[in-house]
């Protein structure tokens, strides 16, 4: 297993670099200058040129690229032109937000989608088999930014002031704000790669308040959370819910299904002891790349619900030409991409024992 482990991360560096090179080609093949785009239309030559003196950009790209990649390789992934203030910092403002987002609305999808497309497989060609079919159908046909208009009208204005009111935008109520969990539990951090992880983690409000057992906060998160979530779940449980309907049919239709069958087992342990662990193969690997495609594509949501995440920052960024933004989340992002499907590679093993990663 740590041989597989090794060999699939070896595999890994030529991808990210390759994901480097590549981000940096094309964000410069971007109609537009960084100098026009944030000091206006009317910016002097004079003033572009020591614009982009100061931010190394009248380097031949090959010298930019050289550079660039050498410090990413330490984990310096530069200043932002826009802001002037290093990416690695505005990675571990933004990133953390949009992880909660995604992991929220995974879970939803997860906890719909499955159960969903397990009674449409069990009940196939059945009004239960129609209906589930029909409302994935509607969840990937409703466009994310109407139905995250929609749910916030409905449960912020029409419902305000009954028990089923929720924030229309947000992380938090405003003066709402916990403590980081190492100064609740009374730790002293130095500067360092360990400081790095914990700031990263008091920015995931839900996982901070929880862990520091701050639990007003921690329920005026979940609240912030739900319609967010909600909306981004619709299109990933409907794909899970077909994924999973389509190959636990596929696993009925087996021999040591009706085997089972024919021993007296009943319907419902057939489905939790044989089939369904087998059926889980596809699903998981459909689980793991809406994971990794969630992280970097929810700029509509987090645009509806005010939350500034990976989405709202490659936005403003692509419009700034903010160059070093564009790059940094990218390349973090991919590199999660590869994390991801490490893992649903390593859980193929547990799933199917027939599956050996040696």
């Amino acid at each position: 297993m740590i041989g597989y482990i090794l060999r699939r991360l070896f595999i890994a560096i030529p991808v990210l670099a390759g994901v480097l090179v590549v981000v940096f080609l094309l964000v410069r093949l971007v109609p537009g200058e960084p100098c026009t785009a944030i000091l206006g239309e009317r910016a002097s030559p004079e003033a572009c040129e020591r614009f982009n003196e100061a931010n190394g950009l009248n380097e031949t790209i090959i010298v930019q690229l050289g550079i660039y990649a050498g410090n990413a390789v330490t984990g310096d992934f530069g200043e932002s032109i826009r802001f002037s203030r290093p990416v690695s910092q505005i990675i571990i403002e933004r990133l953390p937000v949009t992880v909660e987002l995604t992991i929220a609305a995974l879970a939803v999808a997860i906890l719909i989608g499955i159960p969903l497309g397990i009674a449409a497989a069990r009940r196939h060609n059945s009004t239960v088999d129609v209906a589930a079919m029909a409302f994935a159908n509607i969840g990937v046909s409703m466009p994310i930014f109407w139905l995250g208009l929609l749910l916030a009208y409905l449960f912020a204005v029409v419902l305000l002031g009954t028990p089923f009111a929720l924030p229309p935008s947000g992380t938090l109520s405003p003066g709402s704000r916990p403590l980081p969990f190492f100064i609740v539990w009374g730790l002293e951090l130095s500067e360092g790669f360990g400081a790095t992880v914990a700031e990263f983690f008091s920015n995931m409000t839900i996982t901070n308040a929880l862990v520091s057992a701050q639990w007003d906060v921690f329920r005026d998160g979940i609240k912030h959370m739900i319609l967010p979530a909600v909306t981004l779940a619709t299109i990933p449980i409907a794909i899970i819910a077909r994924m999973t309907r389509s190959s636990l049919l596929d696993v009925l239709g087996r021999e040591y299904i009706r085997t089972a069958r024919a021993k007296g087992a009943s319907d419902q342990r057939v489905i939790r002891r044989h089939a369904l662990r087998n059926a889980m193969l596809p699903v998981v690997t459909i689980v793991g790349l809406q994971l990794g495609g969630l992280l970097g594509g929810a700029v509509l949501t987090e645009t509806v619900f005010g939350l500034a995440g990976v989405g709202t920052a490659l936005f403003e960024a692509i419009t700034a030409r903010d160059f070093p933004i564009i790059q940094g989340f990218t390349f973090v992002i991919a590199a999660t991409y590869v994390v991801v499907n490490l893992l649903v590679d390593i859980s193929y093993g547990y799933l199917d024992p027939r599956v050996r990663l040696e």
